[in-house]
């Protein structure tokens, strides 16, 4: 396979034109957040200053003397839309949407100083003989804001893709303009990056199907980008990193990215990342015809490679099993711990202890379906939303889990951290739900009742046993109930339903969840039981789950509520 990079480029601009709306020099986009950030209501359209950034960056990337000039258009608009007060803590920063002015976002994203930065930087590096002089001294002077409040901000690096991205944009700009506060800040979070990752043996935003993606990206511009000799070895190294992690867990049979994932958007393989796979192995893999590839602007003049040694990981069909610590506490036990269960059709993700975010994966399963696949993900809602004060807890072992979910009294609501509780929510529907996605294709459930202890849905070949070994919420009755949509079946553990009222997690004696879960061809009833230990106000439950010929599953989980970090830490 042969991919003319140029002519891509000029194809992905030809969509990108018809949403540029010239009165305003920035490109118009659905409105889209994932729910945080923009206060922004019932808008169908916005114009992102991000999208903006990208567009004229592939404008000029497309060296046409007919786009120089609205890309230089672009770029005085969205300079403009920057705060440049040093006064003021936005200082540095861009609001998403033109709509949107900084002080209305509930908060700002930070971030957009490294996002919109790095752009900013490639624009110059790249193209400074289109630019006019005004407007590189107004880069300059908007790239400089950014790397101040980047350093300022200095993220730590456990926030995998900022804390490249940050690097490339301070260190970059450091090269570009000679500025050595800047280069020296950016090479020395490179080295603080690659010592903690090499540390931890993997990224701390682990198995993130979106930011891996954006790290490769980032790390293969800091790779191609700088002449920086200890830059290039360090983002290599990084690099081998980023790609065994892609890798390892791709399942083969399925064409899906194996959970669990700290964070996604999407929980089916997306064209683009798939795409960017086969791209980045230059003919090595193909997953789709090369008229369908998608292609985005970022890539341009970035050199992205996937090295071949991981190229058969992405072939593979035989059962793998993955075991990786994500945290340590003080003392160094395991806090959280990554286990990925690949056999035939069917993959299994877990993680053993996290929150219950709406970018968290926690429980993710994929079977090969036909020429498909469909996903099994959990996930705890209040209102139709993931709660985020939801503490899961599991075991894993090969295609068994046993997991838990409790509640803590001071997380968060629809984020880990914008939106914290105050150990109290008001709902009129809180409940657990299996969702499962993709091809539906023989996809049917046994008969479901609402005080069943079991559950069984059939998928393809495979069956989906669920246990609930263990209930108490409250005094509530939770319940099974059986839902679909057009693209998605529900099996859906009801915690609550009904007139909206007040749940007291800090008053609240009982609330914890438990449940044994198989997937596989086996057609045997699961055999899983819990008993309360008592102990006044560290109440728990211990749970055993005994698999066929494996060892025994054994979990044991706080009855009551309490501080998250409580909730998070290790148990024997």
């Amino acid at each position: 396979m042969t991919i003319d990079p140029n002519k891509m480029l000029l194809e992905q601009l030809d969509s990108w034109h018809e949403e540029y709306t010239p009165e305003l020099r920035m490109v118009r986009k659905p409105f889209h957040t994932p729910g945080y950030h923009s206060t922004l209501k019932n808008v169908a359209f916005t114009h992102p200053t991000l999208a903006a950034c990208v567009y004229a960056l592939g404008l000029l990337d497309s060296r046409q003397p007919v786009h120089v000039e609205r890309a230089q258009g672009i770029l005085e608009q969205v300079i403009s839309l920057q705060d440049q007060n040093p006064e003021h803590a936005t200082f540095g920063i861009w609001s998403w949407f033109y709509e949107e002015p900084l002080e209305m976002m509930a908060p700002p994203d930070w971030n957009w100083a490294d996002f919109c930065g790095k752009r900013l930087v490639l624009a110059e590096q790249r193209h400074s003989d289109l630019l006019s002089s005004e407007l590189r001294e107004q880069i300059r002077h908007a790239l400089f804001c950014a790397c101040d409040a980047i350093i300022k901000r200095n993220v730590g690096p456990s926030y995998t893709n900022i804390a490249i991205m940050g690097a490339f944009v301070t260190l970059l700009t450091g090269e570009v303009y000679r500025e050595a506060k800047y280069l020296n800040y950016g090479l020395e979070r490179l080295r603080l990056f690659r010592e903690y990752t090499k540390q931890l043996g993997t990224f701390q935003e682990y198995n993130s199907p979106t930011y891996t993606i954006v790290a490769i990206q980032e790390l293969s511009s800091i790779h191609t980008a700088t002449q920086v000799a200890e830059a290039k070895q360090l983002s290599s190294e990084l690099l081998d990193v980023a790609w065994g992690l892609v890798a390892e867990h791709f399942h083969a049979p399925s064409k899906q990215w194996s959970g669990p994932h700290s964070r996604a958007y999407n929980t089916l393989m997306t064209p683009e990342i798939l795409s960017f796979i086969q791209i980045a192995s230059h003919g090595e893999l193909s997953f789709m015809p090369e008229e369908q590839l998608k292609y985005n602007l970022d890539w341009y003049g970035n050199d992205i490679w996937c090295p071949v040694k991981y190229i058969p990981a992405f072939k593979r069909t035989e059962t793998a099993e993955l075991v990786q610590t994500i945290s340590k506490d003080e003392a160094g036990h395991i806090v959280n711990q990554a286990t990925t269960y690949m056999e035939g059709p069917v993959s299994v993700g877990t993680f053993s202890k996290d929150v219950m975010w709406n970018q968290r994966r926690n429980l993710l399963a994929y079977v090969r379906n036909g020429d498909a696949s469909t996903y099994i993900h959990l996930r705890l809602l209040n209102e139709g939303y993931d709660y985020s004060s939801g503490i899961y807890a599991s075991v894993q072992k090969g295609k068994d889990v046993l997991f838990g979910i409790g509640f803590c009294t001071n997380g968060g609501n629809t984020h880990i951290g914008l939106d914290p509780i105050d150990g109290t929510i008001e709902s009129a529907d809180l409940r657990v739900r299996f969702e499962i996605g993709g091809s539906l294709h023989e996809v049917r459930a046994e008969a479901v009742s609402c005080e069943a202890e079991s559950v069984v849905i059939h998928i393809a070949e495979q069956l989906l046993h669920v246990n609930k070994i263990f209930a108490a919420f409250d005094g509530e009755q939770p319940g099974w109930e059986l839902g679909k949509e057009q693209h998605k079946w529900f099996l859906d553990y009801v915690i609550y339903a009904g007139e909206r009222k007040r749940f007291d997690f800090v008053s609240m004696q009982e609330a914890l969840l438990l449940f044994a879960w198989r997937l596989g061809e086996e057609t045997d009833e699961l055999e899983a039981t819990a008993s309360v230990i008592q102990g006044g106000d560290s109440s728990a439950v211990q749970a055993e789950f005994y698999a066929p010929n494996r060892s025994v599953l054994q979990l044991t989980l706080p009855l009551k509520p309490a501080e998250k970090a409580e909730m998070l830490r290790p148990r024997p």
